[in-house]
């Protein structure tokens, strides 16, 4: 199950580079004096199609990170427990074990996940733009 999503995420590095690719080649050829509409139009299409596979995978990682999260935390709690039992047994004081970190680990990966998001989505609007400026 990681593999798979190792590789999904490597995938998604794959799909940012054609992205990358169709933005350079879309500018490129706008700097022309004459166009190519069907170059245009094949690295638009292209560079849409990168894009909403881009958002899907994100999307279904963030679900993923999400949910594995609130199994890691529920888990956490449990560990916690378990260990404040033996603690209190040994020491006669409770321990209450703390979640903080995977909670901000898991806070900034979501962070980091849709600031991508985000700044793919202002990538393509500007190459909308530029491809259509009558609006």
């Amino acid at each position: 199950m990681a593999n798979d999503r190792l590789r999904a995420l490597e995938d998604v590095e794959k799909e940012i580079a054609v992205v990358l690719q169709c933005a350079g080649t879309i500018v490129l050829e706008l700097s022309k004096e004459k166009h190519n509409a069907s170059l245009l139009d094949r690295q638009l299409n292209q560079f849409q199609t990168s894009i909403n596979r881009i958002e899907s995978e994100l999307s279904s990682q963030i679900r993923y990170l999400t949910q594995k999260s609130n199994f890691k935390l529920s888990e956490k709690r449990v560990c916690a427990f378990s260990f404040s039992i033996r603690v209190k047994v040994a020491t006669g004081q409770p321990h209450e074990g703390s979640t903080y970190s995977a909670r901000k680990d898991c806070q900034m990966a979501l962070n980091r996940a849709e600031y991508a998001r985000v700044k793919l989505g202002e990538l393509r609007r500007t190459c909308e733009m530029m491809l259509d400026p009558q609006t």
